[in-house]
């Protein structure tokens, strides 16, 4: 298959053409590079320096005849959204409408979109919280997260264009960007190593649900053969408090900073756990990569590209 991958140059939508390309399929990358990196595009994807709200877009579809779009291109970063909304709604929302009007234009059969469990969730009712918990995000980010599932099921009713949405819980690994909430993996292992004091958020007895990016890319892989649109929780199940991961990131890089805590930062979920019984069911995944092999993988990887 011919597969777009938007944002295929940054850290989850990197590690998922890698997967494609290895699979046999043909990958084409758009990518603005405002958060991506071109050492993380395999040299055997067709690249394009393009942004997805952009007209040059169209000329993608022109050239290849594009069976499967993996959006992952968005503003990503929960901090943003809350000072810059009409920016972040541009981006997520426009870009994304944008690049469904091409889908229906040029008849792509399948759409694949990078959701947000914790972000559409907010703080949870119940746990783990399955696809059907109430939405209610905290956040502009997570609003615009809602607002393209929303999209997708009016393309998909009106234009029959099939979808699969991934909500994603706390993706980590290599190739993550240290910055924003959603990146504390790699801000914690980036300042570790060069001896910079990390701060943990409050308490830190906030708790996320850690899935590691491998897992996550056979979620995508999966996605691809699933017949039915549906809108899917990817996580894993297992809740972790941020103290836990500051302390196993530390000790693995043998204990080099104190344990030091700030204030809490506005707009942070509490607790978010992600019900992945759907996923199980329905795509065929389950998560395979615990929290401390992820943790001592995603350190490793850091360790060597400092």
């Amino acid at each position: 298959m011919n597969i777009l991958v938007t944002g295929g140059a940054g850290f989850i939508g990197s590690n998922i053409a890698d997967r494609y390309i290895k699979e046999g399929h043909k990958v084409i990358i758009a990518d603005n590079l405002s958060t991506g990196y071109l050492r993380n595009i395999n040299t055997k994807a067709v690249f394009y320096k393009t942004d997805i709200s952009g007209s040059k877009l169209e000329d993608i579809f022109k050239k290849h005849r594009i069976d499967v779009i993996n959006h992952h291109a968005a503003q990503v970063d929960l901090r943003f959204s809350f000072d810059f909304p009409v920016e972040d709604a541009k981006i997520n929302i426009e870009g994304t409408i944008n690049l469904l009007q091409l889908a229906v234009k040029y008849k792509v059969k399948k759409i694949i979109f990078a959701s947000s469990g914790g972000a559409i969730y907010g703080e949870q009712d119940y746990f783990p919280a399955g696809e059907n918990h109430p939405k209610n995000p905290l956040s502009p980010y997570g609003i615009t997260k809602l607002a393209v599932e929303n999209y997708l099921g009016f393309y998909h009713r009106n234009y029959g264009l099939n979808y699969v949405c991934l909500r994603y819980s706390n993706v980590y690994g290599p190739r993550q960007l240290p910055k924003g909430d959603a990146g504390v993996v790699a801000v914690f292992c980036k300042k570790i190593i060069r001896k910079q004091q990390p701060l943990i958020n409050g308490s830190g007895k906030n708790t996320r649900d850690f899935v590691f990016i491998e897992d996550v890319v056979n979620a995508n892989y999966k996605a691809l053969n699933c017949k039915k649109s549906l809108v899917v929780n990817i996580g894993t199940g297992v809740e972790t408090q941020i103290i836990k991961v500051f302390r196993l990131i530390n000790k693995y890089f043998g204990n080099k900073v104190k344990e030091k805590h700030g204030k809490p930062v506005k707009g942070e979920q509490k607790r978010s756990l992600l019900d992945n019984t759907l996923a199980v069911k329905s795509l065929k995944w389950k998560p395979k990569i615990s929290i401390e092999e992820g943790l001592a993988l995603t350190c490793r990887y850091f360790e060597h590209t400092k």
